[in-house]
């Protein structure tokens, strides 16, 4: 309690908004009951891992003044009927159960599996007070319960419709809104069948993940989607050569114009596959101007080739892997 106590009194001295409600509940709800690691980084204010994945994905718990944050700004009342997606192992959903009350219901919807089972078992051990249930996107998908509120714990190119259709009217989704490197903090109202955004600043989270798989490193739309956004940040803070511009933005129509049906890479891909997949020889065939502007225009992300020359030195070959594309 005093650790907890002391850690709110921290946050509302910087100027986080520590209400009544959120100590309360805070103050209740034991971290501990929710990860096995240990809490040093929860009382520094840092995120707090909590499960990682058969595939090595570590999936951390919110850190203190951002838990705070989404529930402040989530403007919760007793009684409503709220969505989670993304567990974030089921600490989050609990204190919002302990502010809307008995009559109150929580969902929390979490895509992945293994993540999904660990957040039962948690909640199974938290003294609930109004009802929490666990799904998958699949039960959201048939179910037609519409929602007061509806959290977004991961980071969405924007809100689908699918999501939109469980808004209750006056509702609102909470979600950070862009791509790794930018997003926004967006609160967007339902008013009849107008949606009002209202933006609440710059954030960082993770992605939410609602395909339960990966994302192809080689896919057009994401390349296209971080080509744009690094393009568009790099030229707030440097100027680039006209002529490079023009080839950049070529670069990028040309990936926009080739068919959806490209064949999917993986790190089991062989090295004849991915030098023959048809945005691997777009982008070597580029390669004499492109290389030098790569590390910029890539530097802000994670996705990309590191080294359009390591492709030809001798440490490529991965026996079929391969270590250059970043996931």
């Amino acid at each position: 309690m005093s650790s907890m106590t002391d850690l709110l009194t921290r946050l509302k001295k910087s100027g986080v908004p520590v209400t009544n409600k959120i100590k309360i509940a805070m103050e209740f709800i034991k971290p501990d009951i929710f990860t096995d690691h240990d809490l040093e980084l929860f009382w520094n204010d840092m995120p707090t891992p909590f499960f990682m994945t058969e595939n090595g994905s570590v999936k951390s718990i919110s850190a203190p003044h951002m838990i705070v944050t989404l529930l402040y700004h989530l403007e919760i009342l007793e009684n409503q009927n709220i969505l989670i997606m993304g567990s974030k192992s089921g600490y989050l959903g609990a204190l919002v159960d302990r502010i809307i009350g008995k009559d109150g219901n929580v969902m929390i919807l979490e895509p992945h599996n293994q993540v999904r089972d660990y957040t039962s078992k948690r909640i199974s051990k938290h003294n609930t007070i109004g009802t929490i249930e666990i799904c998958s996107q699949k039960d959201l998908l048939e179910s037609e319960k519409k929602f007061d509120r509806i959290l977004i714990t991961g980071y969405l190119r924007n809100v689908s419709e699918d999501i939109q259709f469980h808004v209750k009217d006056g509702g609102f989704v909470l979600a950070p809104i862009g791509s790794s490197i930018h997003q926004r903090l967006l609160k967007k109202e339902k008013q009849g069948n107008v949606w009002m955004d209202t933006d609440l600043g710059g954030v960082i989270f993770g992605p939410m993940d609602l395909t339960e798989i990966n994302n192809n490193p080689l896919d057009s739309k994401n390349i296209i989607e971080h080509m744009e956004v690094a393009l568009e940040l790099i030229l707030e803070v440097i100027e680039i050569e006209e002529e490079s511009l023009v080839r950049i933005r070529d670069l990028i129509s040309s990936i926009r114009e080739l068919p959806d049906d490209i064949p999917p890479l993986d790190q089991y891909s062989s090295d004849d596959e991915i030098f023959e997949h048809p945005i691997m020889e777009l982008l070597l065939s580029e390669q004499e101007w492109l290389g030098p502007l790569w590390p910029i225009l890539t530097g802000l992300d994670n996705i990309f080739i590191s080294d359009f020359n390591e492709m030809h030195g001798d440490e490529y070959s991965n026996n079929g892997g391969h270590s250059d594309l970043v996931p």
